[in-house]
């Protein structure tokens, strides 16, 4: 939820990260906007606190940054590739940095059984998104609030944050410490860490 100082047209302070990532893959939801089970409708979009300057920042460092999100509610028949393109339409419309915000944007529609393409664990898109802009792996981050986003990118070989909490995910947080993995409870938060 957007709180105060998250005013959307307010100017955001660029504060330089001491090490800045090339490259961020970003999950959407629980990460970028508020997490809402099989989210369809574009008006139920609600940007979590501090994104929108997380975001600025990364920008100001020139760091790419991808959106890599798993929908297995496409392949459930519960929404269309269509609504699933309008709500990242809407999320990218209320954080306004620009119709560019990512280099290159993965749905995974595949169904958590499903042999895994894209899908989160699947290291695939970050591996092809790397190679094709020329990022070496400790270069990049894959940040996210469950354990597929952390998982994916443990296997692309990349950095990996999480953001907490994951109400959806109850095993969340123990699956965290088995990895090692550090959290902060924004996608600003971490930035900050930087």
């Amino acid at each position: 939820m957007m709180g105060p100082g998250d005013d959307p047209k307010a100017p955001l302070p660029h504060v330089a990260m001491h090490a800045p990532p090339q490259a961020v893959f970003l999950d959407r939801d629980g990460t970028l906007i508020e997490h809402v089970p099989y989210l369809r409708d574009p008006a139920d979009v609600v940007i979590r606190r501090g994104t929108r300057e997380a975001l600025s920042r990364l920008q100001a460092a020139a760091a790419k940054l991808f959106l890599f999100t798993n929908q297995s509610g496409v392949s459930r028949g519960l929404f269309q590739m269509a609504e699933v393109e309008a709500v990242n339409r809407r999320m990218v419309e209320l954080l306004d940095l620009g119709a560019g915000l990512f280099t290159a944007v993965c749905v995974a529609p595949e169904l958590p059984d499903d042999v895994p393409v894209y899908r989160k664990p699947s290291p695939r898109f970050i591996q092809e998104m790397l190679a094709a802009h020329g990022v070496a792996r400790e270069h990049a981050w894959m940040v996210g609030d469950s354990p597929v986003d952390w998982e994916a990118g443990i296997n692309a070989g990349v950095r990996v944050a999480a953001i907490v909490p994951d109400s959806a995910n109850p095993k969340a947080p123990e699956r965290r410490q088995e990895l090692g993995i550090s959290a902060y409870p924004t996608l600003r938060e971490w930035v900050d860490a930087l």
